[in-house]
């Protein structure tokens, strides 16, 4: 006997189609230097798209600016929409990469998303891009 399907295990079917809100940005006066930008988020939910039930995590984002600097308000707005989306652990840190990189166009980025254990096993998943 197999456990009865979640309503939000079909969302994983168009998970990089997802819309959620903009994350804005603002220009970036010093694009000529090389700095890092180290972003936490320690209080992050989403949901088990397999039981429905609450997910928590730290997300951790170092980038390299360009031409532009991800604008926080608008990020934490964009990350707050997550707590209603059944969502895997894995496409959640490509999700918020491939929105992180469309927004800011960074010279490179890193996320890494700790998720707190859901039965006994705790999950760390990390991504990086470079231009």
């Amino acid at each position: 006997m197999s456990a009865p399907k979640s309503s939000y295990e079909d969302l994983q079917e168009n998970i990089r189609n997802l819309k959620l809100p903009d994350i804005e940005v603002w220009e970036n006066k010093y694009s000529d230097r090389t700095y890092t930008v180290d972003l936490e988020i320690p209080e992050f939910t989403c949901i088990c798209p397999k039981t429905g039930l609450p997910d928590f995590a730290t997300i951790l984002i170092s980038y390299g600016p360009h031409k532009s600097c991800v604008e926080l308000k608008s990020f934490k707005l964009y990350l707050v929409e997550y707590r209603d989306v059944g969502i895997f652990h894995e496409h959640l840190v490509n999700k918020l990469m491939d929105d992180f990189v469309a927004a800011c166009q960074p010279h490179w980025v890193k996320i890494k998303v700790i998720m707190n254990p859901r039965g006994g096993i705790g999950t760390t998943v990390e991504a990086e891009y470079k231009s």
